[in-house]
């Protein structure tokens, strides 16, 4: 069994297929896991318990919500217990690849995938590494992992559900410990035309001393060249909330590619998409660790079955995941693309600034995150919402 991609999808099904027995070897673009580690990572407490995640991968806790914006509007949300946390993506990846190999698997560090084609009844997949050297591999079975760049399974047909396309850029600051309890035990977010169009920035808290700076957006074919470029929304950012003297550990950026209605195709012959290369990142909530680590659990049982001879689980597989992740998924999708596109003029932000005051009258800080985690916007009224982002 070949996966390829040891992010949370890819590492989540090796560790699992290695701890069932299965001959796993997996390989990875990054020469160290711990690199590039874009993502801002926040999860809810059941994901951290549900994937039995360890201390060492948990950067901070949290316990409330912070929105700024649209305007000059501030909203706050806060319980005593805490409500999630904020990962090192990564450590996470680096604890996954342990795992891994501690059940047995072998994996390869700075191989990219170039291309894979049937041999027979197997699979030979094309590896290049960083001088150029190509290395074949003949598996049973290849996972593509990759993340949105589908490196193998390729991109989906674009008349049947086209990609939406975001672009994200995140630092790492290190700032005195008070300024860090300034920003420590919650998530605080900006919104509307004014603070980051067509998107949203981020202060999340890391380690003490330790705080991450993000701004992303989806990209609109309608405004191609017209929109700011992201650098100058985070800088602009980093002043607005006086971020300006910290100093900069790391910068990375990453891009996602989703469809919106996930009607992409899982599966072509004994090549497999797994986690964003199958698009089932949270495009409302912005986070796709907890989706990516879910299919790769949920496809393990389907590809031992299949190792065996019986491929009935994976034709099952694609209607699983829709069952497990729910209708709500698959509806956020859409949700997410009108709200952050719609957030470019005065309109869009009346738009989001009536659904905030209806949150901030009726919802507290463990509504929000069933909200954002878990899409459960239907209990803030099912008619109202598609006035409120304009559907209607």
């Amino acid at each position: 069994m070949l996966v390829v991609g040891c992010g949370p999808a890819g590492g989540e099904l090796a560790r699992g297929l290695a701890r069932s027995g299965v001959d796993v070897l997996v390989v990875d673009a990054l020469p160290d896991l711990r690199t590039r580690a874009f993502s801002s990572a926040a999860l809810p407490l059941e994901a951290i318990e549900r994937f039995g995640l360890p201390p060492e991968v948990v950067a901070s806790r949290w316990s409330g919500w912070q929105l700024f914006g649209p305007g000059d509007d501030q909203r706050h949300w806060s319980q005593e217990q805490p409500l999630g946390a904020v990962l090192d993506f990564g450590a996470l990846r680096h604890w996954l690849g342990l795992q891994a190999s501690g059940w047995g698997a072998r994996l390869a560090f700075g191989l990219r995938a170039k291309r894979c084609e049937a041999v027979g009844d197997r699979l030979r997949t094309s590896l290049v590494g960083a001088s150029g050297a190509v290395v074949e591999v003949e598996s049973n079975w290849v996972v593509d992992a990759s993340g949105q760049g589908r490196a193998l399974i390729g991109d989906p047909p674009p008349s049947r559900d086209p990609l939406v396309r975001g672009v994200g850029v995140e630092w790492l600051l290190q700032v005195p410990e008070p300024l860090w309890r300034r920003w420590s035990n919650r998530l605080s977010f900006c919104l509307g035309s004014q603070w980051m169009p067509q998107g949203y920035g981020w202060v999340f808290p890391m380690q003490p001393g330790l705080l991450k700076l993000g701004v992303c957006r989806l990209e609109d074919p309608r405004r191609q060249g017209a929109q700011p470029a992201l650098g100058t929304c985070l800088q602009q950012l980093q002043r607005r909330w006086l971020l300006q003297e910290a100093e900069v550990v790391d910068r990375h950026g990453g891009v996602i590619r989703s469809s919106v209605r996930r009607r992409e195709p899982h599966r072509r012959g004994r090549l497999l998409g797994l986690g964003d290369a199958i698009s089932t990142a949270n495009l409302l909530g912005g986070e796709g660790i907890r989706h990516a680590m879910a299919s790769g659990r949920l496809l393990v049982p389907a590809l031992v079955e299949a190792l065996a001879g019986n491929e009935r689980p994976l034709d099952r597989y694609p209607g699983q995941l829709k069952r497990m992740l729910g209708w709500r998924w698959s509806l956020s999708g859409r949700l997410a693309q009108r709200t952050w596109i719609g957030l470019v003029d005065e309109q869009g932000d009346r738009r989001l600034s009536a659904l905030l005051h209806g949150l901030e009258q009726t919802a507290a800080a463990g509504d929000l995150s069933a909200l954002l985690f878990h899409y459960r916007f239907e209990r803030y009224g099912g008619r109202m919402l598609p006035y409120l982002l304009g559907w209607r």
